[in-house]
């Protein structure tokens, strides 16, 4: 059994009833898929014992492992071929002043050769994902290396924690909106700060002079507000679950205007 989410709105009204987040399983795989780099931690080989990191680029196949294109030659294929246990941090930093605050996974597991018969599928997979990488997928040095999954750590920010299991990971999906997140966030901060304001006062019980959106899923999304207390964050609930970009623009739009009416 996973650690799910727990249902956060930090800073939010106490009057406030806390607003419907996806499970630690469905951030985690979030993450994986919009990842494309992660550090490898393999046990090194020169140095028993000792840890040994490496930039790792992944692409993902269909149940959700990472997949590597590594040379023999590389100190970290030398490191699983002698004991396979390794692990993949992958983190998203909204910001270097709050790295801490930003969400990260670590995926635990065994590193292993991919079977030839998965080869086809998986040499295309990762090629969709790094393109540059067909200048060297056919060096006889270079092979596919999959990571099973045994086990995983998901960090969402500051008392945003827990471990889930391989398979509530391999169980989940990655979020609708993840590929249209980037864009939803710059919309919203270049160009409807005052409906954010507005959405902070009506939904979380916040009066904010300024407003920035940091995160958005398909049940709702983060605001970083600033109040006459300081910096505070809250948690707002989508009125129904959003699927498509369109859709998240539409619940916005009639969000807004709800709560236009009501003040």
């Amino acid at each position: 059994m996973s650690v799910t989410s727990r249902q956060h709105a930090a800073g939010a009204s106490p009057s406030q009833p806390a607003a419907p987040e996806p499970s630690f399983a469905e951030r985690a795989r979030t993450l994986a898929y919009v990842g494309r780099v992660g550090t490898l931690a393999s046990l090194s080989a020169k140095h028993p014992g000792w840890p040994f990191g490496s930039v790792m680029p992944y692409a993902l196949d269909e149940r959700g492992s990472p997949l590597f294109l590594i040379s023999s030659m590389a100190m970290h294929t030398q490191n699983v071929l002698r004991d396979p246990r390794a692990a993949l941090l992958i983190a998203h930093h909204e910001s270097l002043e709050d790295a801490l605050g930003s969400a990260r996974v670590t995926l635990m597991g065994n590193v292993g050769k991919v079977p030839s018969e998965e080869l086809e599928m998986v040499r295309a997979r990762y090629l969709r994902s790094y393109e540059n990488a067909r200048y060297w997928v056919d060096f006889e040095d270079f092979a596919f290396y999959r990571l099973a999954i045994i086990d995983a750590y998901y960090v969402g920010g500051f008392g945003v924690m827990g471990w889930l299991s391989a398979e509530d990971y391999y169980a989940a999906e990655a979020d609708p909106l993840a590929d249209s997140a980037a864009g939803i966030l710059a919309h919203m901060n270049a160009d409807h700060v005052d409906a954010m304001i507005l959405l902070a006062r009506t939904h979380a019980g916040l009066e904010a002079t300024e407003a920035q959106m940091t995160a958005v899923d398909r049940l709702g999304f983060h605001l970083r507000l600033k109040t006459a207390e300081g910096m505070k964050g809250a948690r707002i609930a989508f009125s129904i679950e959003a699927r498509t970009p369109q859709q998240a623009r539409e619940i916005l739009v009639e969000m807004v205007k709800k709560g236009r009416a009501r003040s």
